[in-house]
């Protein structure tokens, strides 16, 4: 709107000011107002400008490009800050197995996938959360192949901070031709407090994704999977374990588990 022609009374609402003896703006933030005094959302100074809304909302700050399409996003109410679409403290994580570890693995069990780079070592072996639809939702630690404290430690991926998960993805591949058959595989990503010090090690087990059933039909393919989130967020200070069951093993399995997370 142009202001030709118009008088100051039809026209200072609309303008934007801050308050400071005629001396405009300098080295102090001050509020941006309208001509009757209306707070605006941002506090402007000749080093700053800091945005700060009466009321939260999802779109605090929008920057969009000449067509529209959103490009840098703060959205107040929910906490979250995006740019391109994507959270900008977004992560990665991934656990991992190779077939040569995989070779212990038991016919219908959920077993456990290394996390990172580690590995179950020369006396560990994975340690397993039983033969349930679900694994297990809680885990006690003992001397004893595949309960001791060194096989559950390469396995857990402890949270030092509130998370929250964005998208799990599993890769899988069998080392054996299908002869006996086409196998029935699942994954799952499981949360639980961990219990330092104690043989009740793990506790409080929560679904946080799955995948669909995937009927492996051996070595000659390799699967991907897009899981189902279950439970997005995670608290801090719990862990997170990875599991793979299958119905029979005519094969060993290369196996990762690859998950898309941000801070909260």
């Amino acid at each position: 709107m142009s202001l030709t022609g118009k008088s100051p009374a039809d026209t200072y609402k609309d303008l934007l000011k801050v308050v400071n003896n005629n001396s405009g703006i300098d080295g102090t933030s001050r509020v941006v107002e309208s001509g009757d005094g209306s707070n605006s959302a941002i506090t402007l100074s000749d080093r700053a400008l800091v945005v700060r809304p009466s009321t939260d909302n999802t779109q605090t700050l929008d920057v969009a490009n000449a067509s529209g399409s959103n490009k840098f996003k703060v959205d107040t109410t929910n906490n979250q800050v995006k740019a391109l679409g994507t959270h900008v403290n977004t992560q990665y994580a991934e656990f991992t197995i190779g077939y040569t570890e995989a070779t212990a693995f038991s016919i219908n069990t959920h077993e456990t996938l290394c996390f990172q780079n580690a590995n179950y070592g020369a006396l560990s072996t994975s340690p397993s959360f039983g033969t349930g639809t679900d694994p297990a939702t809680t885990f006690t630690t003992a001397e004893g192949s595949g309960t001791r404290a060194s096989d559950l430690v390469p396995v857990m991926w402890y949270v030092p901070d509130a998370i929250s998960i964005d998208a799990v993805y599993g890769l899988e591949g069998a080392d054996t031709a299908n002869s006996g058959g086409d196998e029935t595989t699942r994954m799952h990503l499981f949360s639980y407090t961990f219990n330092s010090g104690s043989t009740s090690a793990l506790t409080s087990g929560t679904l946080l994704a799955h995948n669909s059933d995937v009927t492996n039909a051996g070595s000659e393919q390799a699967y991907l999977s897009e899981f189902t989130i279950d439970s997005a967020s995670v608290a801090a200070g719990k862990v997170i374990l990875a599991f793979f069951r299958s119905d029979s093993i005519n094969s060993d399995y290369s196996l990762k588990i690859r998950i898309k997370y941000h801070l909260t």
